[in-house]
């Protein structure tokens, strides 16, 4: 069977009757409404060939339950009739089928039903009258015929309790001649070709008007996350300050550079499966090819101290040093850079920082992540003292719009003294740690050949918090990671720092 012109149905029946309703006019054709409302579009797409009005009307449908009462007839009219002339017993009505619960209840209603609560073995159930009348069936018959404009209010309320009957709002359109109104529908050519021009065919055609003022779709594009944007700021201060970026491109590194060279010990809780990913392949790193004269001062320092300290007193492993990790912190690059500062034949002041990814097994919560960003900066120069650490982290943070900051002392094992930084976070209505800092210890320093009035001011704070301050976001997994909303990516506004 061919495809059905609707387009052409639909304007003899305008030009014959004037106007067509489009649900009306599908049910007359008895196909589906949205093709008649599709070849109307189509139709309106070329011009003012026919006018549109919606409207909307509420119709009566039966529900499934109700398209099979009207079928085969009412649970009690079904049960009435199941009930032989000698009687049942009431304790078996619920075998005569699965609505009959419902249908003896709606019988004796009805009045077509009696008890006998004396007879003998229980009560039994006795046909009242001899015939009846199954009203429900045909009310249901005539909303499926869509006769029931007649029917009392009170019968439709009935039947839409017992979820027999639903209203169903059904939305189409009041079509009738425009202006241009032809039973033919000539297409407008939307483009203008060469071989339209070369061939002259164009004259014979008519063409869509060009709306100048269309902007046309919008381009496809990336969009930077808040992070990204937050990083950029961080980076511009950074560098307006006068910092050096660091390479932090590994992020596998060696226990050795992470742990072992800040001076933290090898049976540190944070070198455990508990704050640590640790890597299976390749499990160990090849120490063999830092200088040896290093790795020994790094394990006599542990072992025994120097440079005013006692050590930890224990047997320093240089296997537990070539385990492979995921970095726990980007302060292994700084120790790198230090290392690599400590080695020119003349000590030049240094400033150096860094914004990479580190991992970490922590619990998740709303300010905690697995996976996140730290920012790293130091300051290597002569006679540094924490006054210079606290004015430099005053600075710092008045260039980020951050001017609430407390100062808390803490212990870190590469550090002393050092201070963990809090800033008050409007969303969460508390104060919030926004990093750590400290002053890196002389036994860190000096295996590293830096000279003996040399210090190190260091600082290190999380991406997401302070991004999360700027945004007003209180949950870091609404920020970064699978349940984050990518509208929120779109349309995030430029982050701009004061």
């Amino acid at each position: 069977m061919g495809s059905i012109d609707f387009e052409k149905l639909i304007l003899e029946e305008i030009a014959n009757s004037g106007h067509l309703n489009t649900y009306e006019f599908a049910k007359d054709l008895q196909q589906d409404h949205q093709l008649i409302v599709g070849a109307i579009k189509s139709i309106q797409s070329v011009g003012e060939i026919i006018n549109t009005e919606q409207c909307q009307q509420e119709n009566l449908v039966l529900t499934e339950e109700g398209v099979l009462i009207a079928d085969k007839g009412s649970h009690e009219a079904l049960l009435y009739n199941d009930i032989p002339s000698e009687g049942i017993k009431q304790a078996d009505i619920k075998n005569l089928g699965p609505n009959a619960s419902i249908g003896f209840s709606k019988a004796m209603s009805s009045g077509w039903l009696r008890i006998d609560k004396s007879a003998e073995g229980g009560p039994r159930v006795y046909k009242k009258v001899e015939s009846i009348e199954d009203s429900v069936q045909q009310s249901l018959i005539k909303i499926l015929n869509n006769e029931y404009k007649e029917m009392a209010d009170a019968k439709i309320k009935e039947l839409k309790k017992r979820k027999l009957v639903a209203t169903q709002i059904i939305k189409s359109f009041t079509v009738t001649k425009g202006k241009d109104f032809s039973l033919s529908v000539k297409r407008l050519e939307a483009d203008l070709t060469a071989d339209l021009l070369l061939s002259g065919l164009w004259e014979e055609l008519t063409f869509k008007p060009y709306n100048f003022d269309a902007l046309g779709a919008s381009l496809p594009s990336g969009h930077l996350h808040p992070l990204m944007k937050v990083r950029s700021q961080f980076r511009q201060i950074f560098l307006e300050m006068g910092f050096t970026e660091m390479p932090t491109n590994n992020f596998v590194e060696s226990s050795f550079w992470n742990f072992d060279t800040l001076f933290q010990p090898q049976q540190h809780p944070a070198r455990d499966a508990h704050d640590t990913f640790f890597l299976s392949d390749p499990a160990v790193s090849k120490l063999e090819e830092m200088p040896q004269s290093y790795i020994e001062a790094v394990k006599r320092t542990h072992e025994h101290g120097g440079y005013g300290s006692q050590g930890y007193q224990y047997d320093w492993k240089l296997e537990e040093a070539k385990k492979n990790i995921l970095r726990t912190h980007t302060t292994a690059v700084s120790s790198r850079m230090l290392y690599k500062l400590a080695q020119q034949e003349t000590f030049t002041p240094a400033k150096f920082f860094s914004i990479d990814r580190v991992f970490r097994n922590e619990t998740l919560d709303a300010t905690h992540l697995a996976e996140f960003h730290q920012i790293e900066g130091l300051v290597a120069d002569r006679n540094l003292t924490l006054g210079d650490l606290i004015g430099t982290l005053y600075e710092f943070f008045k260039k980020l719009g951050i001017k609430k900051l407390r100062f808390k002392p803490a212990f870190n094992p590469y550090t002393e003294p050092s201070m963990e930084v809090f800033s008050y976070h409007e969303g969460l209505k508390k104060w919030v740690e926004v990093g750590n800092s400290g002053v890196f210890r002389p036994e860190m320093l000096r295996p590293m050949g830096l000279p003996e009035d040399v210090s190190v001011i260091a600082w290190g704070l999380s991406l997401e918090r302070p991004t999360m301050i700027k945004y007003g976001i209180s949950n870091i997994r609404d920020l970064i990671g699978h349940k984050v909303d990518l509208n929120m990516v779109y349309n995030n506004p430029i982050c701009l720092l004061e």
